[in-house]
């Protein structure tokens, strides 16, 4: 798949595989609720599967998005985040916007993603609570 990128500002989002720092998104993730204690060979093999977004600032990786797929009828979003320092910038705003206009995400079915605490962000994608 080729690669898609947009730049903001000193930012840049990408999907090349090649660009990832798999051991700072790794180290975040490890310690976050939702993939706590992961291991990294399994990380890097989700990593390595997925169709994933990173989020550079001055060349350094500052924020994640990856993305499950079969590119027509359904995705999954996870492992969605920007790092402490870079947070309150509208960064995740951006990236979810990115991700979501990708061409090869278009005209799907459904999307799912699973959040305790991040659903003030994707509220103004479409994604909704569930009803049951």
């Amino acid at each position: 798949m080729e690669v898609f990128e947009e730049g903001k500002d000193d930012y840049l989002i990408n999907t090349d595989q090649n660009k990832l720092d798999l051991v700072i998104t790794h180290q975040f993730l490890r310690d976050a609720y939702w993939c706590k204690n992961i291991p990294y060979d399994i990380f890097k093999k989700s990593a390595q599967n997925s169709l994933c977004f990173g989020l550079y600032y001055q060349g350094r990786q500052i924020g994640f998005a990856r993305i499950v797929s079969d590119y027509a009828t359904i995705a999954y979003i996870g492992d969605v985040f920007i790092l402490p320092e870079y947070r309150g910038k509208g960064l995740s705003k951006w990236l979810m916007e990115v991700v979501m206009k990708h061409p090869e995400l278009q005209g799907l079915r459904r999307w799912s993603l699973v959040t305790a605490d991040a659903h003030g962000l994707y509220l103004p994608f479409g994604f909704r609570n569930l009803s049951r």
